[in-house]
């Protein structure tokens, strides 16, 4: 990684299962992370709120209640509408395969599902935010 990249870790909706997150928090932080857990029961409003009182650089949704396909483009949106596009933003959980294209159709960078090695997603953010930075700075 080219610097600490700040990320936001949330759970939206009323899934109050948050042991994966925590998991991903962790190891995303002994990747060389600064990470940000904003707890259960978030609101879209509430992520995104976090994401720019934080300056990610990155949000990761975890989600394992089977609202992914209308919260995840719920959160984007509002990244969007707040001038925050720049932000990544991969989803992890419990998602179907016939759903993971309709997520990035909506913006999502990445999906994770369970059994994804810890080590391979934290290279692959690194890897993303590092290609934001050398195009953001080109």
């Amino acid at each position: 990684m080219k610097r600490p990249y700040r990320v936001v870790v949330a759970k939206p909706g009323l899934d109050g299962h948050d042991r994966g997150a925590k998991v991903i928090a962790r190891a995303l932080r002994d990747e060389g992370f600064e990470v940000v857990y904003t707890g259960l029961h978030q609101t879209p409003e509430q992520v995104v709120q976090a994401v720019i009182q934080e300056d990610a650089d990155a949000l990761g949704l975890s989600l394992l209640s089977g609202a992914h396909l209308t919260l995840v483009p719920r959160v984007i949106g509002l990244l969007r509408d707040a001038d925050r596009s720049d932000v990544i933003v991969v989803v992890g959980g419990i998602v179907p395969e016939a759903d993971i294209e309709p997520l990035k159709a909506a913006g999502a960078s990445a999906v994770f599902t369970p059994g994804s090695p810890l080590p391979e997603i934290g290279q692959w953010l690194g890897s993303a935010l590092d290609a934001r930075e050398e195009s953001l700075n080109a």
